[in-house]
């Protein structure tokens, strides 16, 4: 795996031309040969992370999509305009729908799964990738795991129905302020969660409300945070034991790890800059991007550090030995 090698050796440049530059007999048409023909497959994901798996009965499962940023080129395939959260906007770029595991006790996050983004390849939507890495998860891993969590884009009816009816499992899920719900009880039509009035017995302990076209037996608890002057958030849960405002927040908090994992395999493993055309090549190079990430994450922990220090620590290395050794003098 000398390709998943340089991803983890190289700081800033990420190029085959590059990677051949800096090993010996290595032509860089090897390199683009390798990307091109390589058969790399999401399930690699798995095998490297279960060596390595610590589960938990309370585990979370966190699912997430990202967009490695293609700006300067259609001529890449599987490049499409999409919807980029950290952009607030459409950029160019492959989509990722990720999904990884957090075990609390140990406060470790664990890549599991991804799959490519590319309905005009397999006409599959990112929930249908999402459901089917969940089921797989189940029926196939048999990975313990208590909790789902995941963004207002993915709570859908049958989402949410399949991970609290059919699994049993337990979710927190954002929803947005037009979402249309109705307390308990109440005759009258459903309205937008924004529009909700709220006592400060209901602010802190939250408030049991029926979701639109959901099954009139299914109820769940909502809960409301005041994030800033400007920002509300509200959060639904089938857990109707959860009656702390504080407690619900600190659940779905949790699904910031998965943000933590794209931010760092964006800046640590050069996810997002291979160069290569072909959607193989493509696809190839953000398994093994992935895969680099599960060892540097391994590796920074042995050592007590982030996965920043151990990816930069080597660059401080050869500085610090240029301040004593430089290559070229300044006159």
């Amino acid at each position: 795996m000398k390709y998943g090698q340089f991803l983890l050796n190289t700081q800033v440049n990420y190029t085959g031309t590059y990677f051949a530059d800096t090993v010996n007999g290595l032509n860089h048409n090897s390199v683009y040969r390798y990307l091109k023909h390589a058969k790399m497959k999401p399930s690699m994901i798995w095998e490297k992370t279960s060596e390595l798996l610590e589960v938990s009965e309370n585990g979370y499962i966190l699912f997430d999509d990202t967009v490695a940023d293609k700006d300067f080129s259609f001529d890449i395939e599987l490049v499409r305009n999409q919807y980029s959260g950290n952009a607030h906007g459409l950029v160019k770029g492959v989509g990722i729908v990720t999904c990884v595991y957090y075990n609390p006790k140990t406060d470790r996050t664990y890549a599991l799964d991804f799959r490519i983004f590319a309905p005009e390849v397999d006409g599959k939507t990112k929930l249908d990738h999402v459901k089917e890495i969940l089921l797989h998860l189940v029926n196939s891993r048999n990975l313990p795991f208590r909790y789902v969590l995941m963004d207002s884009w993915y709570a859908t009816t049958d989402m949410m129905m399949t991970i609290g009816k059919d699994l049993g499992k337990i979710y927190y899920c954002p929803l947005k302020s037009n979402r249309l719900v109705k307390e308990q009880g109440s005759a009258g039509e459903h309205v937008p969660v924004d529009s909700l009035e709220w006592t400060p017995d209901a602010q802190g302990k939250g408030r049991i409300i029926h979701v639109h076209k959901f099954p009139q037996t299914q109820l769940m608890k909502l809960f409301r945070f005041v994030v800033s002057t400007d920002r509300t958030d509200y959060v639904v849960t089938n857990d109707l034991s959860q009656n702390s405002t504080t407690d619900a927040q600190k659940e779905s908090a949790i699904r910031w790890k998965i943000e933590e994992f794209h931010r760092e395999l964006k800046q640590l493993t050069g996810i997002e800059k291979c160069q290569a055309r072909l959607e193989r090549s493509q696809r190839n190079h953000i398994c093994l991007a992935i895969m680099a990430w599960i060892c540097l994450k391994e590796a920074a922990l042995r050592r007590g550090v982030t996965a920043y220090v151990q990816k930069r620590e080597p660059l401080i290395q050869f500085m610090t030995e240029q301040w004593r050794h430089p290559a070229t003098a300044f006159c």
